[in-house]
């Protein structure tokens, strides 16, 4: 498997990402690190690609890596700015266009006896992000493609196997983006396309076992499916040494904490039920900043995970379901330039008085990756294709302060909404679905008497792996039934509202 990854080198572009993305679907590993902090062991990689950037090559300070190592060494695409790079600091120019160039465009000329084109011609549509643009292209440049505005929109470098477009083929939009990735990775490059469910699997197992050896872990388990597919894991490379614990933080959906302890039996996991809502009630009491409500909640999550383990004779590791996009949003990948959007529960690190050590077989595959490899080990399509759900629970969907008769309310609530799609088949179409209490009341009339109750916004929201997202134009009449139902069955609310934005720039979630 190490001698098929490639190697993605960060420069702080919002779709490095989804370049991440493109390169999985194909079948190929691939790992992001940042452009200052490259991975030692590079032989592990076959090729190596080069992302975009919000920095400008003429800049007095930009992204400046090494390239040492690897130009003229492995096969090379440079994106974006990657290809602007390569240029400015390789006996090329690179200026500020006279047009700058953002959206959908169109290939005017490919040389098409290139292998790099293979199968794309001219009026393929193409993604663009820039402001500056190649006037001249680098010290032994050759020139592959043109754009109406941009005359090197593609070239490559003679005598290296090093191909740059200016040019963005991982957004969907680049028509043809797939099948270029797929002509340098595949057929330039040689990468094979042999990462899949099962080599996950297998991979994963193997690497568990050493990892972790004779040793106990110990796995919060929260019902949803990135926490089970890593139990599942877990046990089948450890076996009994692994100890599940299921905690109820006060904060789960209505009946939650029985239903999942029952969806787990039978299932052959080592599942104990810790009931610690009063603990963390008390911890949230007066928080009604979104941040602080997180870390209240990790912290607390954290120190009831340190009492159970103590219980376990031996207990060496915390396993947590963490998945790429926790680790991308939380914090820059390895430390590189891309920014903070908000903390995760089960990002960062231990604290001192833990002894725990941190396994996570997850961290770096997305969420519909899990999926699959969840159902490439025979776990219930049900489970699988349950809804995500917050680690910190209905905390960051109640805004503003925190109180048991709030958590009652928008448990009422979600569970008509979640109900509801379920009957009326539209649970499979939507990615993410919840209910938000706000921190307000409106005016309401209920039997020819005034009321002033809370308001509740209704979220649905489809996506891929929850980088991005739209919301979904639930039907009319399922919304009017759902917003009477809520307003006549759950005591505290007169008014429903439904949240109509996507991510970004909105977030799935509003805290």
């Amino acid at each position: 498997m190490q001698q098929h990854n490639v190697l993605i080198l960060d420069f702080g572009s919002q779709y490095t990402q989804l370049i991440a993305r493109r390169v999985r679907e194909l079948n190929i590993y691939c790992e992001i690190h940042p452009y200052n902090n490259p991975p030692k062991e590079l032989e592990n990689f076959k090729a190596v690609l080069l992302s975009g950037s919000p920095s400008s090559v003429r800049s007095e300070d930009p992204p400046h890596p090494d390239l040492s190592e690897i130009r003229g060494k492995k096969p090379l695409l440079a994106v974006c700015y990657g290809a602007q790079y390569l240029a400015h600091f390789s006996g090329g120019l690179v200026g500020q266009s006279n047009t700058r160039e953002y959206g959908r465009a169109n290939l005017s000329f490919v040389k098409e006896d290139e292998l790099f084109f293979e199968g794309i011609s001219a009026g393929s549509q193409v993604w663009m992000s820039h402001s500056d643009t190649i006037k001249e292209l680098p010290t032994n440049g050759l020139r592959l493609a043109s754009t109406h505005d941009v005359e090197n929109a593609a070239y490559r470098i003679e005598g290296e196997e090093t191909y740059a477009i200016q040019f963005h083929p991982e957004v969907y939009h680049s028509t043809d983006g797939k099948q270029l990735l797929e002509n340098f990775l595949v057929k330039i490059a040689n990468v094979a396309q042999t990462w899949t469910p099962d080599s996950f699997v297998e991979s994963t197992v193997a690497a568990l076992q050493e990892k972790v050896g004779n040793e106990k872990v110990v796995l919060g388990l929260s019902g949803g499916v990135d926490s089970t597919v890593a139990a599942v894991l877990l046990h089948k490379a450890i076996g009994e040494n692994l100890h599940c614990i299921f905690v109820n933080n006060g904060l789960l959906r209505k009946n939650e904490f029985t239903d999942v302890l029952k969806q787990y039996e039978g299932m052959g996991l080592n599942v104990k039920g810790v009931d610690a809502s009063d603990r963390f009630m008390d911890a949230l009491t007066g928080i009604t900043e979104p941040e602080a409500k997180r870390k209240a909640i990790g912290r607390v999550f954290i120190e009831v995970f340190d009492d159970e383990a103590h219980q376990i004779e031996d207990a060496k590791w915390l396993a947590q379901g963490t998945i790429y996009p926790d680790v991308i949003e939380s914090v820059s990948v390895n430390g590189g330039p891309s920014a903070t959007i908000k903390s995760h529960h089960n990002v960062g690190g231990l604290p001192d008085f833990m002894k725990l050590k941190i396994v996570e077989p997850l961290r770096m595959i997305f969420k519909d990756e899990v999926r699959r490899v969840g159902a490439s080990m025979g776990i219930d399509k049900e489970l699988l294709g349950r809804h995500p759900f917050p680690g910190p629970g209905l905390g960051i969907r109640i805004l503003g302060d925190i109180t048991k008769e709030k958590v009652r309310i928008l448990q009422e609530v979600d569970a008509i909404f979640i109900n509801g799609l379920k009957e009326n088949g539209l649970y499979d179409k939507v990615w993410q679905a919840g209910a938000m209490l706000l921190p307000v009341n409106s005016v309401g009339v209920m039997g020819d008497e005034r009321t002033y109750e809370k308001v509740v916004a209704l979220r649905a929201v489809e996506s891929t792996d929850g980088m991005t997202a739209d919301w979904v134009n639930l039907p009319y009449e399922f919304l009017q039934k759902t917003s009477n139902d809520i307003i006549n069955k759950v005591k505290g609310v007169n008014r429903v509202v439904y949240d109509i934005s996507s991510k970004p720039p909105a977030t799935i979630e509003w805290e």
